[in-house]
């Protein structure tokens, strides 16, 4: 099949590479405009459009999926099918409509759960131990098109939202690739999506990345690996800023929510149940370091909390 893929940031690598190297023809990518990054806000191009300059690839970067001219090359270049992996743009119908075949989303999650911008997020905040990726047909409605297709995968005890992220892009692209096959081979039917068991997973803000002491320490642990790396999760301590990296739950007790305690090889905070165990810590302005080493710089009195 012709194919215009649409995808922007490192997850949807995997699927572009996998069908770059299909039977199928990718004839153009779509994927977000070029964005400052670093210190000298210079534009870089995404890192989906950076693999289709690498392969000679025609490259567009419509403001909106709905402009007129994005509108008219996707017509000439008459693509009988769209993959879409996190694109991060609306797609109004009048684009919807162009392909034949539709456009197939690629979403991490078991439909109908999670339906929204921040799936593998949501699934470890929540505590699930399966999660997997889907192929559907996008619909008007937010990620409740028909499923053609779906993998799973345990959620770790360690997990963090990037390593399971990683893991889902990979046999994500399997999935896609195997999809698209079955669609030009006429062998895949997309299925309605239950109207059971529907939830939302929108997207997760610095705010939201913000954790509580006053937590049980399973609910604080999953809220931590949910938002690492991105934003990455903080709380404050002295009135300021302090980024925390996953932490590992103990059977210490005694401790209140937020007080620190500080051992010779470890840095404990108390939580609404047992005390955790702090791992990496980046204070304002500082650089990332292990709890202890944050621990002796700061000369942490006694009764000090983070909050």
């Amino acid at each position: 099949m012709r194919l215009v893929f649409a995808g922007t940031p490192e997850p949807a690598v995997p699927s572009l590479r996998a069908l770059l190297g299909s039977r199928h023809d990718v004839v153009a990518v779509v994927t977000r405009p070029d964005a400052p990054a670093g210190r000298g806000r210079k534009l870089l191009r995404s890192p989906v459009g950076a693999l289709a300059d690498e392969h000679g690839i025609e490259v567009l970067t419509p403001e909106k999926a709905g402009a007129p001219e994005f509108l008219d090359r996707l017509r000439e270049l008459a693509p009988d099918a769209c993959p879409v992996v996190a694109y991060g743009a609306l797609l109004p119908q009048r684009t919807l409509d162009i392909p034949p075949q539709g456009w197939v989303n690629l979403h991490f999650s078991l439909l109908p759960a999670w339906r929204g911008a921040a799936p593998v997020q949501a699934a470890i905040r929540a505590g699930d131990e399966i999660t997997g990726a889907s192929t559907f047909r996008i619909v008007k409605e937010l990620d409740a098109g028909p499923v053609f297709g779906v993998v799973t995968e345990p959620v770790g005890a360690t997990d963090t939202a990037g390593a399971l992220l990683e893991r889902l892009s990979l046999s994500g692209a399997r999935l896609l690739l195997s999809t698209m096959d079955g669609i030009e081979d006429g062998t895949l039917q997309a299925v309605p999506q239950p109207g059971d068991g529907v939830t939302y997973a929108p997207k997760v803000t610095v705010a939201d990345a913000r954790v509580s002491f006053a937590d049980p320490a399973a609910a604080l642990d999953r809220h931590i690996r949910s938002v690492t790396p991105d934003p990455g999760a903080w709380t404050l301590f002295r009135g300021e800023r302090c980024k925390l990296g996953p932490v590992m739950i103990t059977e210490e007790t005694g401790l209140a929510p937020g007080q620190l305690r500080v051992a010779r090889k470890r840095v404990l905070a108390g939580t609404a149940t047992q005390a955790v165990e702090l791992g990496e810590v980046q204070a304002q302005g500082k650089k990332r370091m292990a709890a202890t080493d944050w621990a002796r710089g700061t000369r942490i009195e006694l009764g000090e909390r983070l909050s």
